[in-house]
């Protein structure tokens, strides 16, 4: 297999075992706190809320070491063990106790429905460990350096020593680089609107789904309509994804045009939201809420309020991670993970909170999050702007 299709190989695999992985886990986390307060009618009591605050307040954490992580041990064994944990949390719900249920969202940084779920999960599960046995498939790259026939065994040992002290070295570089990578003017103006998208991945991925299942005028439907809001997020962000990641390299505007529609489209979504659900339906209790929005409550508004949510999401997730490989391209796994840590840290504050704030409290956060991100990305898309007047091909990104 020639190099360019091995490289073509190894991206097909990586995008299927991701599918199958995430498609089980945002399944998860999207009925989670749904789910959780069915079983708290049992002798089980947790919250959805708070797991998810976990998994995400460790993930950010460890950001600042996965760089280092992957230096030592490889990316096809790192990606095999976070699969195995995400796999780990997601079995947790076929029968889940409060020790266990915690226990595993810390590692992956029964009500009348019991059979119902327990398929559900076991279902979930398997999806999620065949993309994590997928990642065996991956091939790896043809060597540089090929030995000769005359080279010495001894040779080959000291080239194997050498590797393992080059590991320790990019590991211990990768990780003063996230660091110093935080104080910088680019990165801390980004991490305004990094913390965003940790606000919103929150809402729409276990907020939103809950308050719908909480909304008893939508009768015998409101359970199910958790599934289509999952479905129609997947589709808005497939289609920003799809749309703006394409047409990006051909974008004479920069990115700032993107952002604003995303903020736009967010700010459409948040103000129907207010409108069309109970400000009770966050933390409404097991047996739902009937309490009144300020309009008639609509399933229609509420599946499209969930397409706006995820055309937003794909907006801001495709120009923060496009400005992050056009600033830092020369060495941009430290810029990631100091990305993903900003996010993930907010995103565990956001699902903490969710445990208590009232809806509409909790939209003004984003709103206020939302407008001083976009702000602050302008600014760093501005001097991104005033490289490429130096020279750079900025629109090949």
């Amino acid at each position: 297999m020639s190099p360019e299709s091995k490289r073509l190989f190894n991206i097909v695999i990586l995008g299927v075992a991701f599918m199958f992985m995430f498609t089980a886990f945002q399944t998860c986390g999207n009925v989670a706190q749904t789910v959780i307060r069915s079983l708290n009618s049992t002798d089980f009591h947790g919250s959805g809320y708070t797991s998810m605050a976990i998994i995400y307040g460790v993930f950010s954490a460890s950001n600042l070491i996965t760089p280092s992580v992957v230096a030592i041990v490889g990316p096809q064994l790192s990606m095999f063990a976070g699969g195995l944990f995400y796999s780990m949390y997601i079995a947790v719900f076929i029968q889940p106790f409060p020790w266990s249920f915690y226990t595993a969202s810390v590692f992956i940084g029964i009500a009348a429905a019991e059979s119902d779920r327990r398929t559900v999960f076991i279902a979930l599960t398997v999806i999620s460990l065949v993309g994590t046995v997928l990642f065996f498939l991956i091939r790896k790259p043809d060597s540089e350096n090929v030995l000769g026939e005359d080279e010495s065994s001894d040779d080959q040992d000291l080239e194997v020593n050498e590797s393992a002290q080059n590991n320790m070295t990019k590991a211990v570089d990768a990780f003063k680089k996230s660091f110093k990578l935080c104080a910088t003017k680019e990165m801390l103006l980004l991490s305004i609107t990094t913390a965003y998208t940790g606000l919103e991945l929150t809402f729409f991925s276990g907020v939103y789904g809950t308050c719908i299942g909480a909304i008893n005028k939508f009768g015998t439907e409101e359970k199910s309509l958790i599934g289509l809001s999952g479905i129609f997020i997947g589709i808005g962000e497939i289609l920003g994804g799809s749309l703006f990641g394409l047409l990006s390299k051909n974008n004479r505007f920069g990115r700032n045009p993107v952002v604003l529609l995303g903020i736009l489209v967010h700010f459409i979504a948040f103000y129907l939201i207010f409108l069309n659900m109970p400000g009770d339906a966050p933390i409404a209790p097991v047996e739902g809420t009937n309490s009144s929005a300020y309009i008639k409550s609509s399933k229609e508004i509420a599946i499209l309020c969930s397409f706006l949510l995820g055309l937003g999401d794909s907006c801001f997730n495709t120009q923060l991670l496009s400005i992050l490989g056009f600033l830092y391209s020369e060495d941009s796994a430290p810029a990631f993970a100091v990305f993903k840590f900003v996010q993930s840290i907010c995103a565990a504050v956001a699902f903490f909170y969710s445990n208590y704030l009232l809806l509409h409290w909790q939209l003004l956060v984003m709103v206020i999050f939302g407008f001083f991100g976009t702000i602050s990305f302008f600014a760093v898309e501005w001097e991104a702007a005033a490289i490429v007047a130096r020279g750079s091909d900025y629109r090949s990104i």
